[in-house]
């Protein structure tokens, strides 16, 4: 594993979808702060707790994968009300991947019965050994090798 940071990023299914096609990534509404932690070639993985935002069916599955790239901060306007922040990624091809099967192992959730709560602030920073074992959940082992 190299050097760069590991995140996970909550976001639901829909979202996360838009933000592939687009090759980017907003997290925590459009907000700029946590975009300011993630940096060129840091791992980002999608949590997606639902299927659409905010009324979606239960999801609880790793959605996508991919590299930050440049890690630069933009602004975008979507309507004239809404100028979320956004950072470029390099999404890989990967399968989505229930995150139930995986909660013993992950080192990052500490409470194994209220699980969810390490979700709760839309992203949060995690081991290496824990971002490979999501990838290799999600079929996308081929990250560990990526580099930006």
């Amino acid at each position: 594993m190299s050097n760069h940071n590991y995140w996970i990023g909550v976001v639901s299914r829909a979202h996360m979808q838009i933000g592939v096609q687009g090759g980017f990534i907003q997290l925590n509404h459009g907000k700029r702060a946590p975009l300011q932690k993630l940096r060129a070639g840091d791992g980002l993985v999608i949590y997606s707790p639902r299927t659409d935002y905010p009324d979606g069916a239960p999801l609880q599955a790793f959605t996508a994968l991919g590299v930050i790239t440049s890690g630069e901060i933009y602004q975008v306007e979507m309507n004239p009300d809404f100028k979320p922040y956004r950072v470029d990624v390099k999404f890989l091809e990967c399968q989505e991947a229930p995150i139930r099967p995986l909660i013993e192992k992950l080192s990052f959730i500490t409470n194994k019965t209220r699980w969810g709560a390490a979700f709760r602030f839309g992203q949060l920073k995690v081991p290496g050994d824990d971002f490979a074992l999501i990838a290799a959940a999600m079929g996308c082992p081929e990250f560990l090798n990526y580099t930006a």
